[in-house]
């Protein structure tokens, strides 16, 4: 028997697969990395067993979690599909684990991983109904009700991201039109600068020179960064996509009625030149407004580290 107070959490991303030792107070204790095989599918596995095996190579325990992108199984068994990773669509991982070295896993989706480590340790701590909207190249929603994530009867829900914002909008790479994702992401930040700059083209010389002087060379980090730096047009791009973000929390407050709602991801480095648009739309369009109390709009605690610990969490219960 292993250590119960003891959990191994493994966060699969494009690139790495990183594994790490948590205790209860949401400590990372040690952590150990492969390179993801870009073959996916069972060499992907094989990576995840070696990973497991070699944390608990120094660390014993039977709570053993995987949080990956994409639609996961009410069950957590199975990945019904994973954009990022090839092969893995309709994949039973925890049984393929279990083939390969014994070992017994729960998968998660990514957004539930991390908006669960948020709720236990993190920005929402102690609060029962939270919801966490994840900002990075496209949306990922999670939703804490009453204590415990929304799964939904098939593993899909909360995927905000995919909530119809503007009728016969922007094409959306789940084929629909006017998705969340394609306004208020980090993908919709550079569109919305990109588009600033075609307007005021003039005025963006500095920005540009942050890349490599043309607009394909921009990166959401060099955006944030001007705007830190007084960049007007960056700032603009930050506020526009900010305010799509806020109009959406709107609609979701009335949906969960949260006490929180924690913004994560890469663009949330932004800070307050995201969050301050944003809190100010959802007053703009919450309906009922001044009738009921609204949701705090506050930035990620955890950080990188959040997929890894609120799986590890999850994977004891």
């Amino acid at each position: 028997m292993g250590n119960s107070d003891l959990a191994i959490g493994v966060d699969i991303g494009g690139t790495k697969v990183l594994g790490g030792v948590v205790d209860l107070q949401g400590q990372i204790l040690r952590t150990f990395r492969k390179d993801t095989p870009r073959e996916g599918g069972d060499a992907l596995n094989q990576v995840i067993s070696d990973v497991v095996n070699e944390l608990l190579t120094t660390h014993k325990t039977d709570n053993i979690g995987i949080s990956a992108a994409g639609l996961v199984s009410s069950d957590r068994q199975t990945m019904l599909g994973a954009p990022n990773i090839k092969d893995w669509d309709g994949v039973n991982i925890a049984k393929a684990l279990n083939k390969i070295s014994g070992i017994n896993s729960v998968v998660e989706n990514d957004a539930n991983s991390a908006a669960w480590a948020e709720r236990v340790y993190g920005a929402g701590k102690g609060l029962e109904n939270v919801i966490m909207i994840t900002v990075g190249t496209g949306i990922g929603g999670a939703a804490i009700v009453n204590g415990k994530p929304l799964r939904g009867a098939n593993g899909t829900g909360a995927e905000f991201g995919h909530m119809r914002v503007v009728p016969d909008g922007e094409l959306c790479g789940c084929g629909v039109r006017g998705c969340f994702e394609q306004y208020a992401s980090g993908t919709a930040l550079m569109r919305h600068t990109k588009e600033a700059i075609a307007k005021n083209p003039d005025t963006a010389k500095d920005l540009l020179a942050r890349g490599n002087g043309t607009v394909n060379g921009l990166k959401g980090s060099h955006i944030t960064a001007a705007a830190q730096d007084g960049d007007k047009i960056a700032i603009k791009a930050l506020e526009i996509t900010g305010d799509w973000l806020g109009a959406g929390i709107a609609t979701l407050a009335m949906l969960f009625d949260p006490s929180i709602v924690v913004i994560g991801g890469g663009v949330i480095d932004a800070g307050e030149l995201l969050l301050a648009p944003a809190r100010k739309a959802m007053m703009r369009e919450m309906p009922f407004v001044g009738k009921h109390p609204v949701p705090e709009i506050v930035a990620a605690k955890l950080g990188n580290d959040a997929g890894l610990v609120g799986v590890a969490d999850l994977s004891r219960n």
